[in-house]
Order: C-alpha cells, then sequence, then structure tokens
C-alpha cells in the first residue's frame, strides 16, 4: 500500500491513509520486529542532550514515515509530495461520509499464496504495540 500511495503523491495527488492501524506488513513476526527494534536501538551522537535517532511507534506516525522514506525528500518536488499526506487512526469524522478508495492490488485477499504455502504477516498495530506505543487511540 505504502508503494502505491507514494505514487500518487508524486502524482500530484492528495493522499489520506485512514485505518493506518490495520495496514499490514508481511513477513515473519521475528523478522519484522527484529528490523523494527534495531530501526529504534540505533544510536547517532548529535548532542549530549539528544544522544539517539528518532523513530515513531505510533500506528499513523509508522505508516506516515514509511511512506516519507518512499519520497525524494532533498528535492522540492518530494517535499510538496509531503505535505499532501495525511495519515489517521480509525476514521475520522470529517471522512465518515466521503468516499473511500482502496488498492485492491495491495489489499491481502487470502492467508495463503499461489503455492499454498502460509503468508506471514503482522498488522501495524501489533508492531506498534509490541513498540511500546500503544495501539488504537
Amino acid at each position: 500500500m505504502a508503494s502505491y500511495v507514494a505514487k500518487n503523491l508524486m502524482q500530484g495527488k492528495r493522499v489520506t491513509v485512514v485505518n493506518a492501524e490495520k495496514a499490514i506488513v508481511t513477513g515473519n513476526k521475528k523478522a519484522i520486529l527484529e528490523r523494527y527494534l534495531m530501526l529504534l536501538g540505533r544510536s547517532q551522537k548529535r548532542s549530549i542532550h539528544r544522544p539517539s535517532v528518532w523513530y515513531p511507534r505510533t500506528p499513523d506516525r509508522l505508516v506516515w514515515y514509511t511512506i516519507v522514506r518512499m519520497l525524494p525528500r532533498k528535492k522540492a518536488k518530494g517535499r510538496m509530495a509531503m505535505h499532501r499526506l495525511k495519515v489517521y487512526i480509525g476514521v475520522p469524522e470529517k471522512y465518515r461520509n466521503a468516499t473511500l478508495t482502496s488498492f485492491e492490488e495491495a489489499k491481502l485477499t487470502s492467508t495463503r499464496n499461489r503455492s499454498g504455502k502460509l503468508i506471514r504477516y503482522m498488522t501495524i498495530e501489533q508492531i506498534s504495540r509490541e513498540l511500546k506505543g500503544g495501539g488504537q487511540t
């Protein structure tokens, strides 16, 4: 889903992601958590008062950060695309009556792939809870 959103942002469209906590990350649970915990644990000595690198823990910020990292942030077009992105946990009141579009290619339609193997995945909400960022608020 994140790559489809990044592509739409680069085409100049405004994108609002709702129910960010329900997005999925495919892969082995242990490998997914190792990657996110590695990102949290890395350190960079910038100053005495702020020795570590910031990384998000809440579901909406995890999705936002993932999408923004796919954009060319050093170019003006990428920075403008970043400002057109909004990510929410759940569905806000102002979007309840709006027509929602979903990416059919990004949906997990079955828990098994074409060869019959089980697809392993975690939701962003589960990852957030493991990172002690809390779940849905």
